[in-house]
C-alpha cells in the first residue's frame, strides 16, 4: 500500500467500473446522467444509484478498506483457520447441521448466502481482533506493565484445600438452597476449629473434602499459577505464608475451601514474561471495555491516513461507528 495511504473512491464501493471525478467534498459519477435501469416509465441513472448504495452499503465498504488494511500484514496462518472452523462447525451444532438452517442463520445473523462467504467475513474479523489486541499492546505503558508484574506476579505456589460444596439441588427452594449453605458453612468452619487444635491437614482432608481429585493426597493441589484458580481462590492463598491455613471458609462457585499454603518458587524475571503481561493486559482492558474494539479500529484508520472524497459516505462512516459504540455498550451494561 503505497505510503500507507488508501483513497476512497466510487470504484472501492461498487465494485464497478465506473469512472469518477476529481476529488472534491462529493464524487460524482461521469456519465451519472446515464440511465442504468429503465423499465416502463422508470428511469434509474448511474448517480442515483451511487447515492443510494452508499447509504446503504457503507458497511460492505469498511469491509474493503480494512481487508486492504489487515490482509497483508496478517496473513491467514493455523491459528486463524482453526479460529474460523471452530466458530462455523458451532453455527452448523446450533442449525442442528441442517444445509437450508445453517443458510437462514448466517444470513440473518451475517448478511451472507454461502459457507465461503461466512468464512471470508470470519477470516476478516479475526484479522480485526489481531490489529486490535497488537495495537493496544503497543499502546501499553512500562508503568501499567510493571505495575500489573508487581500486583499480580508471584511465583507458582504450592497448596492443599479442604472443599466442602453446598449440597442442594438445582430445583431446591430459596430455603433448602440457605440451609445447605449454611451446614457447609458450619462444616468448613468446625474443621478449621479442629485444625486450631493441632489437628494434621492432610487427615481433616481425607476425612472431609468433596474434592475427588486431590482428598485421597490430603488436598494436596501441587503447584500451580494463580490465574488457573478462581478468584476468590487466588486472592486468599496469595495473602498466606508458608504453612499457613485461612482462618474463614473461603467461598467460590465449587463451595467451601480450607486453604493450607505449602510453598512458593521465586517469581520469573520481568523480561521474561512481558509478553504475556502485555496479553494479559490487552484482554483485561477489552474485557473492561467493551466499545475499545470499536474505537481502537477507528485509531487504526486514522493512522492509516484514509482520505475521504465524500462527505457524504464519511458521515455515513462516522455514524455507523458511533452506533456500533453505543450498541456495544448498551449489550454490556
Amino acid at each position: 500500500m503505497k505510503n500507507n495511504k488508501i483513497i476512497i473512491c466510487l470504484t472501492s464501493l461498487l465494485a464497478l467500473s465506473l469512472l469518477v471525478t476529481g476529488c472534491g467534498k462529493k464524487v460524482e459519477v461521469k456519465n451519472g446522467s446515464k440511465v442504468t435501469v429503465s423499465a416502463d416509465n422508470t428511469k434509474i441513472t448511474a448517480t442515483e444509484y451511487y447515492n443510494e448504495i452508499k447509504k446503504t452499503n457503507i458497511s460492505r465498504l469498511i469491509d474493503m478498506i480494512d481487508k486492504n488494511l489487515f490482509e497483508k500484514k496478517y496473513p491467514t496462518d493455523d491459528a486463524e483457520k482453526e479460529e474460523v472452523k471452530k466458530q462455523i462447525d458451532e453455527i452448523k451444532s446450533y442449525a442442528n447441521n441442517d444445509e437450508e438452517q445453517f443458510k437462514s442463520l448466517i444470513k440473518q445473523y451475517f448478511g451472507v448466502e454461502s459457507e465461503k462467504e461466512l468464512e471470508n467475513s470470519l477470516k476478516l474479523e479475526h484479522k480485526r481482533t489481531t490489529a486490535v489486541k497488537d495495537y493496544i499492546s503497543k499502546k501499553l505503558t512500562d508503568k501499567e506493565i510493571e505495575d500489573y508484574y508487581n500486583n499480580n506476579i508471584t511465583g507458582k505456589i504450592k497448596a492443599s484445600h479442604i472443599l466442602i460444596p453446598i449440597d442442594a439441588k438445582e430445583d431446591a427452594s430459596d430455603e433448602e438452597k440457605k440451609e445447605a449453605e449454611e451446614k457447609a458453612l458450619k462444616t468448613a468452619k468446625n474443621i478449621i476449629k479442629k485444625l486450631d487444635k493441632g489437628e494434621k491437614f492432610s487427615s481433616l482432608a481425607k476425612k472431609y473434602s468433596k474434592d475427588e481429585g486431590t482428598s485421597s493426597n490430603g488436598g494436596d493441589l501441587g503447584y500451580f499459577e494463580l490465574s488457573e484458580m478462581v478468584s476468590e481462590f487466588s486472592n486468599a492463598v496469595k495473602n498466606l505464608k508458608d504453612n499457613e491455613y485461612t482462618k474463614e471458609p473461603v467461598k467460590t462457585e465449587y463451595g467451601y475451601h480450607i486453604i493450607l499454603k505449602t510453598g512458593e518458587k521465586d517469581k520469573e524475571k520481568l523480561e521474561d514474561i512481558k509478553e504475556d503481561i502485555k496479553t494479559k493486559l490487552t484482554d483485561q482492558k477489552m474485557q473492561n471495555d467493551s466499545s475499545l474494539f470499536y474505537t481502537t479500529l477507528i485509531e487504526i484508520r486514522k493512522e492509516a491516513k484514509i482520505k475521504w472524497n465524500d462527505s457524504e459516505l464519511k458521515k455515513a462512516y462516522e455514524d455507523y461507528m458511533n452506533n456500533l459504540i453505543e450498541k456495544s455498550k448498551t449489550q454490556n451494561s
